[in-house]
């Protein structure tokens, strides 16, 4: 059995509290995500996409670390962080938010949670935010308190994942609904369980609220759960790109804005509300973007993995954007990819060139999402997406 030792890390990065829970599990592999190990590897990725989408899978995501903001002016605070109006946002409620600095550009895009008028986590991405919040209130003249809480998300996701919860908590969880979470216990255990996840399949986040409980919360779900068809993985590389769903630092950073991503429904430019980028984010939307996030079906033989550099797209010899995320995905019997191209080359059905690791190929701009484009699947639980007239 491989013992953490064998991958030589240090402590300079952290382990979560399910790290060696996964490796007894078979993790074969980590990447680093908020200077934290992520399990990246299971074996077989296509396999863990299958297990994801089939039946169940347990993932890791201790790395999408808490910022917790708290105090008399937390409210006001938390909202100067994003151009998403929080106006409306009831207490349990999570709101999927962007992040942005002076110029407009994204720093991160958590998911906010709502713990209680004056408590707000932000479920973060892979950059540095909390010191961003500890910064900006330095100066602010707002009275909060921002930290990082012991705080450690499990992604419990697939169609059996509510059954699976069922069998854990009891009737009482299943009528969560979509993006709103509660409080609660197992096994004396302190938890958040929300209705939210990074697979775009029917799923759920277990906050654990203290990590000395890890390994005990893995083993427990895994026990109920692998009866189930409960499988160990890890987030799934195909099922994120088929749902057109941003790996920060791949298909957004610093240098982006929601404009560019068609997230414009993140931006509330009316609001009263004063936000950090809010001048430049006018600018931005008054002007016009002159590049855009797109879908493209590239053509050639299967991917054998991701890709792991970005790569350059040409139209009639001419560089007009990059590759940002791509993958085979064997349920579309597709090469798929979500790429940043000048908006000149972003008309649907644009023919253009990729130079990917092999060579180059060509490829076709189509609409993202790649599959179930309505989130019906994460949001109403279907086991398949079906087209509901809006």
């Amino acid at each position: 059995m491989m013992q953490s030792q064998d991958f030589g890390f240090g402590t300079q990065i952290r382990k979560s509290p399910y790290f060696d829970a996964t490796v007894r599990w078979g993790a074969q592999g980590f990447s680093v995500y908020n200077h934290m190990y992520i399990p990246r590897d299971f074996g077989d990725p296509e396999q863990n996409f299958w297990n994801l989408v089939n039946d169940a899978i347990l993932c890791d995501v201790a790395v999408e670390r808490q910022v917790e903001i708290t105090g008399p002016d937390a409210a006001k605070f938390t909202q100067m962080l994003t151009p998403r109006d929080l106006s409306n946002m009831a207490v349990g409620q999570c709101k999927y938010v962007m992040i942005t600095n002076a110029e407009g550009g994204i720093l991160n895009d958590p998911i906010l949670l709502k713990l209680a008028d004056d408590h707000f986590w932000l479920s973060l991405a892979d950059s540095d935010i909390l010191l961003w919040a500890q910064g900006v209130a330095v100066h602010s003249g707002l009275d909060v308190s921002i930290c990082e809480p012991d705080v450690s998300p499990l992604q419990l996701q697939g169609p059996k994942s509510g059954e699976i919860m069922q069998a854990l908590f009891g009737d009482e969880v299943m009528d969560l609904r979509y993006y709103w979470f509660r409080e609660m216990e197992l096994d004396g255990i302190p938890l958040i369980v929300s209705r939210t996840g990074w697979s775009s399949e029917l799923g759920y986040e277990i906050y654990l609220r203290d990590s000395d409980y890890g390994d005990a919360l893995w083993e427990r779900i895994m026990a109920v759960g692998m009866p189930m068809g409960l499988k160990p993985g890890h987030t799934s590389t195909i099922r994120r790109v088929e749902g057109g769903m941003l790996s920060y630092h791949a298909d957004a950073d610093i240098h982006t804005n929601p404009f560019e991503l068609g997230m414009d429904r993140l931006v509330n430019l009316d609001m009263d509300a004063e936000f950090i980028g809010k001048f430049a984010l006018q600018r931005i939307r008054d002007n016009g973007v002159t590049r855009k996030q797109v879908g493209l079906i590239i053509e050639g033989e299967p991917m054998s993995g991701p890709n792991t550099a970005f790569w350059a797209i040409n139209q009639n010899g001419d560089p007009v954007g990059k590759v940002t995320s791509a993958v085979y995905s064997p349920r579309l019997k597709k090469n798929i990819a979500l790429a940043m191209v000048s908006v000149e080359a972003a008309e649907l059905g644009t023919q253009l060139d990729v130079m990917t690791q092999t060579g180059e190929t060509t490829a076709t701009v189509v609409e993202k999402p790649f599959f179930d484009p309505r989130k019906q699947i994460a949001a109403t639980g279907a086991t398949e997406a079906v087209q509901i007239n809006a």
